[in-house]
């Protein structure tokens, strides 16, 4: 009888870690692309678009316009806002030059954080 219930005890313990391990690698992964930048840096330009979109997970995501001459076709940069009062900034100034500083988030693996890998954090208007 004893060497049974060590047995099931033993089973249980291998069906959790068999179901805990996944889960934790996949956390500590998501927790070390949100939490670590690839790159950073900063764009000016013109906000195009902007709105809070997503079904269970919302986040800000924007279309800045990127004009570099006057005539010429804008070149566009597609970016994520996770912070509300980065994304309130943002939609004050809309309509005015601005300079989008981000950080780029390289394989995170759902959208749920965002559609882009381009995570804006902070937001200046740009004198013309």
């Amino acid at each position: 009888m004893n060497f049974h219930f060590q047995l099931t005890r033993k089973r249980k313990f291998i069906i959790a870690a068999i179901l805990l391990v996944p889960i934790l690698v996949f956390a500590l992964y998501t927790w070390s692309a949100m939490n670590w930048a690839y790159s950073e840096g900063e764009r000016a330009g013109f906000v195009q678009k902007f709105s809070k979109k997503g079904w269970l997970c919302k986040t800000w995501e924007g279309e800045l316009a990127m004009v570099s001459m006057p005539g010429t076709n804008p070149e566009k940069f597609y970016f994520t806002v996770r912070d509300d009062m980065v994304a309130q900034h943002i939609n004050e100034s809309l309509g005015r030059r601005v300079a989008l500083t981000y950080e780029q988030h390289k394989g995170i693996p759902t959208t749920c954080f965002g559609e882009t890998e381009y995570f804006v954090v902070a937001v200046k208007v740009v004198p013309q």
